[in-house]
C-alpha cells in the first residue's frame, strides 16, 4: 500500500515552547488512522498542519504528494476536512450551506442522501443559528465528505452526538473507508478509535509516545488482562509470583487481583486445579484502549 498521508520529524512551536516536537508518521491509502493524546498534546495542531491550515516550523508534510502549505490549492482539491470548531453564517440554512459547498468542487456526492443519512434531512430549511449542537457537528461532516475527497480529516467527529447518532456516524465513516477514502481521526473516544481506526498514534507532550493497531496498543498495557478471585484456601505467595507474564499482583480482603496476559490466567486457573482450590467470585476482565491510553500517556513521577 502506498503512503497518502506523510509527516517526517514535524515541529511546531508557540512562544518559545514546542508544541509538536519531532512527530512522524505514514497513512496509508484506504485505513481509518487515528490521532489520540490528552487536552494539549499537540493533536489538533499536526492535523492542521497536514491541512495547511499552520505551516510547520520544521519537518515535512506531504498529502497526495503535495505540500499542504505551498500548494494548498491542489490540496483541497482531494482533502476534506472537519475543523474541531467551525462557524457558519448564522442566517445560513442547512440546505444552503450543503449546495454551496457542493458548488465548490468539479465533482461533489449528491448531498441529499448525505444529508438523510447524518439525519440531517428535516433540518433542511434550519438555519445554522437554530441548529443544536449535535446537528451542527453531522452538519460539518457532510460538508467535509460533499466534495468527495480522496483524504478527510475528521478532529473530534462524534462530539457532541447522542448515542445513536454517534453510532450511525461510525457506520457511516466505515461506509467512507470502504469506498477508498483514507480518513485521519482525531478522537477523545477510546470506543471510537477502538471500533473505527486501523492504526493508532499516540501523542503526548508533542511527540510520538506509540504507534500500533489498537489490538497492538492494548497488548502493550501494563496487564493487558485483569483475573480476580477469592480462593477457598490460603494460596502460596511464591507460586504466585512465579506466574508467567504476571504484571502485577494486588491482596485486599482475602481476595486477589492479578494483571497480565491470557497466559497468566491459565496459569492461575491451573495452579488452583493443582491445589484443589476453588475460585469464587472469579471475574476476567480483558484491558481496553482506555488501559493502554492511560499506561501510555502517565504522568512521570517528580
Amino acid at each position: 500500500m502506498s503512503s497518502v498521508i506523510e509527516v517526517t520529524d514535524l515541529r511546531k512551536s508557540y512562544g518559545g515552547r514546542a508544541v509538536v516536537d519531532g512527530v512522524s508518521f505514514a497513512v496509508e491509502e484506504g485505513e481509518i488512522f487515528g490521532i489520540l493524546g490528552p487536552n494539549g498534546a499537540g493533536k489538533t495542531t499536526t492535523v492542521e498542519c497536514v491541512e495547511g491550515l499552520r505551516e510547520p516550523d520544521g519537518g515535512r508534510v506531504r498529502v497526495a504528494g503535495l505540500d499542504p502549505v505551498a500548494e494548498h490549492e491542489k490540496v483541497t482539491r482531494v482533502l476534506g476536512a472537519q475543523l474541531q470548531q467551525s462557524e457558519l453564517q448564522p442566517k445560513l440554512t442547512v440546505r444552503e450551506a450543503l449546495e454551496l459547498y457542493a458548488s465548490f468542487h468539479e465533482s461533489p456526492l449528491d448531498w441529499a442522501p448525505l444529508a438523510e443519512r447524518l439525519g440531517l434531512a428535516p433540518k433542511l430549511s434550519t438555519r445554522f443559528a437554530k441548529l443544536s449542537g449535535g446537528q451542527r457537528q453531522r452538519l460539518f461532516i457532510a460538508l467535509a465528505l460533499i466534495g468527495d475527497p480522496r483524504v478527510v480529516v475528521l478532529d473530534e467527529l462524534t462530539t457532541g452526538l447522542d448515542p445513536r447518532a454517534r453510532r450511525d456516524t461510525w457506520e457511516l465513516i466505515e461506509d467512507v473507508r470502504d469506498r477508498g477514502v483514507t480518513v485521519l481521526l482525531v478522537t477523545h473516544f477510546m470506543e471510537e478509535a477502538q471500533r473505527l481506526c486501523d492504526r493508532i498514534a499516540v501523542i503526548d507532550k508533542g511527540r510520538m509516545a506509540a504507534l500500533d493497531t489498537p489490538a497492538g496498543l492494548i497488548r502493550r498495557s501494563a496487564g493487558a488482562t485483569v483475573i480476580s478471585f477469592t480462593p477457598s484456601a490460603p494460596l502460596d505467595d511464591h507460586d504466585l509470583a512465579a506466574l508467567p507474564a504476571l504484571a502485577s499482583i494486588e491482596r485486599r480482603d482475602g481476595r486477589f487481583t492479578l494483571s497480565g496476559t491470557d497466559e497468566t490466567v491459565n496459569a492461575v486457573i491451573t495452579l488452583l486445579a493443582r491445589h484443589r482450590i476453588t475460585a469464587h467470585q472469579l471475574r476476567v476482565v480483558d484491558a481496553t484502549l482506555d488501559d493502554a491510553f492511560l499506561d501510555l500517556t502517565k504522568e512521570e513521577a517528580v
